[in-house]
């Protein structure tokens, strides 16, 4: 069992998009469950909207529901202090950490990562402007340029994921050729994480 840990140290940076979205990548992989631990539980209100390729489950019921999975996805409380860091890195074999790319979240982002240490961990850009607008090539050299490990995978903005929140499905599910395309960031992300994993 492989063990995918979503956290992030603040709000409104796609932290349960991209757990629901990873997990529906492992899901065409292996029996995958998401655990949801974030206290607003964006995860269990999507997957009542519609139908997920997965289990959800809160975290009251995971510990029945997690035996037997070969993937467990967990969408943490935003805002974690580094004790909290610590420990979910700990508890899994990959921590990942969205970040947005902008300068004000470099700074809390170095911070994470001091904190983490030599924990396995990537941190990833989501909500990245479309090109030509450079900001996400820039941010990601700069998380680089401070020993930060980065996902080559970013996430481009995209509107369908408000559409598929509301459907209640993966954005692979909705019908429009922009949001397959939207789709395909999560697919490069989903190999990179299983070379990840091969490799830890």
């Amino acid at each position: 069992m492989k063990i995918l840990t979503v956290t992030g140290y603040k709000g409104g940076i796609s932290k349960s998009t991209t757990a629901i979205h990873i997990a529906t990548f492992f899901s065409d992989i292996g029996k995958t469950i998401l655990v949801d631990s974030d206290p607003n539980r964006t995860a269990l209100a999507w997957s009542s909207r519609g139908s997920l390729p997965f289990t959800v489950a809160d975290e009251r019921q995971a510990m029945k529901l997690i035996s037997g999975n070969d993937f467990v996805v967990i969408d943490t409380p935003a805002r974690p202090d580094s004790s909290d860091l610590k420990e979910l890195a700990k508890g899994c074999d990959l921590l990942i950490l969205p970040t947005i790319p902008d300068v004000v979240s470099l700074e809390p982002m170095l911070k994470t990562a001091s904190d983490l240490g030599a924990a396995n961990y990537r941190a990833l850009l989501v909500i990245v402007p479309p090109s030509p607008s450079k900001e996400g090539a820039a941010i990601r050299s700069e998380l680089i340029d401070n020993g930060i490990p980065v996902f080559k995978t970013m996430i481009r903005r995209a509107a369908g994921f408000q559409k598929a929140a509301f459907e209640g499905v993966p954005i692979r599910d909705v019908s429009s050729s922009k949001a397959r395309v939207a789709w395909l960031d999560y697919l490069a992300l989903g190999k990179e994480i299983m070379e990840v994993l091969g490799n830890g």
